[in-house]
């Protein structure tokens, strides 16, 4: 009996899943990458050009029996994967974990790791040297992008543009008042409710002394910007009946047990599903256990049963810089505030990146 498993993506969900699935079927990790990269880690990276190395992790330990290609996935149907080299990988299982992308630095924009350290590095002197930052996007990663900048050059000058009204919303009113405590005392400068009339006249990360209006009528003006917003879900190599159940945001409708609706032996994952819920690397990796049981039950003829179901509290984690930060989780009585004691030791201090090295057979630190 076949018992091959085709998993497209090697990032947080799908190296996850290939990693617990390798002693029960025959995997194939399909990813363009030549390592993986720890997005969780880049906003550290861009100010921290020493610890940098820490988001890349060589896929060469990441599987004992199974294989990971590198390459592209161009088109997938229900039977395998055509990759942008021409070969093609025919499978029992699929999963389908190619995510989304979002703009630099948040995610790296090369399949090479030593050309997005080399970015990554040049940024940072470009950075280094701007007196007034402006980040546009004020979700999550534009506020941990703020913390980190305040983390290594505290009297350097942050304003964050974002068109909301309110920071966060949908999380507790005691974790925005904490979070706005924090960037308060760190003086980061919050300019909410507006938006920039035009995008400055230099590209992202570059240093270049500029001043642009705003639609309230105001203006900013800076040395260097980041934008912060704009994810775009990876799910146009989807062929046929597969690309009809994507959603109109490019999302996949999924089922309790994170099959891809009417396809029982194909599964999805990650930023890619249509689940209620944010889309964030422990997401993913959660939804990994869930798929790995069930094709595991599937290889032994048995009934797949592990569910998995979006909670109703919605959980963060947001440091700013390794000592600071704001979170909630669920709690027994509904919504537990972590304070940023608790967000440094979880998230904060290492940012997570103890956990891929233990999943990637390395140790650390890696410059």
């Amino acid at each position: 009996m076949s018992r091959t498993v085709a998993v497209i993506g090697g990032g947080y969900g799908g190296a996850a899943v290939a990693k617990a699935l390798d002693e029960e079927a025959d995997v194939v990790l399909v990813d363009p990458k030549d390592a993986f990269v720890h997005a969780a880690g880049s906003l550290r990276a861009l100010v921290a050009p020493e610890w940098a190395g820490n988001i890349f992790f060589p896929y060469d330990g990441l599987l004992r029996r199974g294989r990971v290609v590198r390459d592209r996935a161009v088109g997938v149907d229900s039977d395998g994967v055509t990759l942008a080299s021409g070969g093609r990988v025919d499978a029992d299982y699929l999963v389908l974990a190619t995510g989304s992308g979002y703009p630099y630095p948040a995610k790296t924009d090369t399949d090479v790791a030593a050309e997005a350290l080399g970015r990554l590095r040049a940024t940072h002197e470009e950075l280094s040297g701007a007196e007034r930052v402006l980040i546009v996007g004020a979700g999550p990663v534009g506020l941990e992008l703020a913390g980190e900048i305040k983390a290594v050059w505290p009297d350097k000058g942050v304003v964050v543009v974002d068109p909301a009204d309110q920071l966060v919303p949908g999380f507790d009113a005691a974790m925005r008042e904490d979070l706005l405590r924090q960037l308060e005392g760190l003086g980061v400068e919050l300019r909410l409710g507006t938006a920039l009339a035009e995008e400055p006249p230099s590209e992202p990360g570059q240093a270049k002394e500029f001043t642009v209006g705003t639609t309230d009528g105001g203006e900013v003006g800076a040395d260097i910007w980041f934008r912060c917003y704009g994810v775009r879900v990876d799910s146009g190599y989807l062929d046929g009946v597969l690309a009809a159940a994507r959603t109109p945001k490019g999302q996949l409708r999924v089922t309790e047990a994170l099959n891809v609706e009417g396809h029982r032996h194909i599964y999805a994952l990650g930023d890619l599903t249509d689940l209620a819920e944010a889309k964030m690397a422990g997401y993913a990796m959660k939804h990994a256990e869930v798929v790995a049981e069930n094709i595991k039950a599937q290889l032994r003829g048995e009934e797949p049963a592990a569910r998995y179901l979006p909670s109703p509290v919605p959980s963060v984690l947001l440091p700013l810089g390794p000592t600071g930060g704001v979170g909630q989780v669920p709690g027994p009585d509904g919504v537990s505030v972590l304070p940023a004691e608790t967000v440094a030791q979880y998230k904060g201090a290492d940012l997570f990146t103890g956990r891929f090295e233990e999943l990637f057979g390395v140790e650390g630190p890696r410059n």
